[in-house]
């Protein structure tokens, strides 16, 4: 029997399926396993300082006890296992077979049991149950997908409950002068080959999904903390360096509290509810 070749279409997904796979694998060999930093923990209990990004969409998301989120592009587990030490039941989902074995891995680690499961698989084929989560979470996936988008949002829609939130963190390019001065800046940042930040076509789209989406920017001088911050870990950074990070994000939150300058913005946090399907 010969294999019929696969639609066009079908062909260019599953490559692009193979190249993020391929990518995030040798991304995930660089991943120390270790239970999560208390000072981590600690700090994204409540109360929230709104001016940090992951605060901010912990305070949005409120108490996530009782909750089942759905964490897609979970990669490594750090965000998977974060929610599920605040309360909730955490599904991450990744095509990175070697960042699906360090989540399972970091999910015993931390002692987590049954509150936390991984799945390796795009998104648009996986074996999820529909209208199974209250949370849609994803941090700097949908820019990975935008070829995509609207399948992927479909199937989010799928397995959202009614009245679920679905809550992304993206790079965002809402000025193109600004998006060309950051190439000519020699700074290296490790990409696919077809990703880019979120421009307003992307808004369009999402918010045939999700008809509430509100958005809050954050990053503009706080680009800064790539080189500010080692690793960019804010928890153990000398006292001095988690300052000047703190007043940076503190100017950041007013200044792109403005109209005219939140175009400017490096990354948005997007939420809302997503519309059941």
């Amino acid at each position: 029997m010969i294999d019929s070749p696969l639609p066009d279409s079908a062909a260019v997904r599953e490559e692009r399926w193979k190249a993020e796979a391929r990518f995030f694998d040798e991304q995930s060999d660089k991943i120390h396993i270790a239970p999560i930093d208390p000072l981590t923990l600690a700090r994204y209990r409540p109360p929230h300082r709104l001016r940090f990004n992951k605060e901010f969409r912990l305070h949005v998301l409120g108490g996530l006890q009782g909750k089942r989120v759905l964490d897609v592009g979970c990669g490594e587990g750090t965000n998977a296992i974060l929610l599920a030490k605040l309360g909730g039941a955490v599904v991450g989902i990744d095509i990175s077979p070697n960042s699906i074995e360090i989540a399972g891995q970091r999910g015993r680690v931390n002692g987590l049991g049954d509150r936390v499961q991984f799945l390796c698989s795009p998104l648009e084929t996986a074996p999820l149950p529909p209208a199974s989560f209250d949370i849609i979470w994803g941090e700097a996936i949908l820019h990975h997908v935008i070829a995509e988008l609207d399948t992927v949002m479909k199937k989010l829609a799928e397995v959202a409950k009614p009245g679920a939130i679905v809550l992304f963190s993206e790079p965002v390019n809402f000025n193109r002068t600004l998006r060309r001065i950051r190439f000519l800046i020699p700074v290296h940042t490790d990409a696919t080959p077809d990703e880019r930040p979120l421009e307003p076509a992307e808004m369009i789209l999402l918010r045939a999904y999700v008809p509430d989406l509100r958005s809050r920017m954050f990053t503009l001088f706080g680009r800064l903390d790539r080189f500010l911050l080692p690793d960019y870990n804010y928890e153990r950074s000398s006292l001095w360096r988690r300052a000047v990070s703190g007043a940076i994000a503190t100017l950041d939150y007013m200044l792109l509290s403005l109209p005219g300058i939140r175009r400017l913005a490096g990354t948005a946090v997007l939420y809302g509810h997503i519309r059941h399907r």
